[in-house]
């Protein structure tokens, strides 16, 4: 799924984000209480709002921002 185009991520984007980080942290990370919610629980998995994601990126793990194509 492609941010660019829809708003939206998935947990590959997030791990991406985050500097390559396992799935099973993404997991963890996401299932915090101050981690956005997802938008939508599709078949395929989660989906949230990228700009969401990127906003809880920047006050909590600022170093692990990636620039964004």
């Amino acid at each position: 799924m492609s941010s660019s185009s829809s708003g939206l991520v998935g947990a590959h984007e997030i791990r991406i984000r985050l500097g390559g980080v396992s799935r099973q942290r993404v997991h963890q990370i996401t299932h915090y209480s101050h981690f956005p919610k997802p938008v939508a629980d599709l078949e395929q998995g989660k989906v949230w709002r990228a700009e969401d994601v990127e906003a809880w990126i920047l006050v909590h793990r600022p170093k692990n921002r990636l620039r964004q194509p």
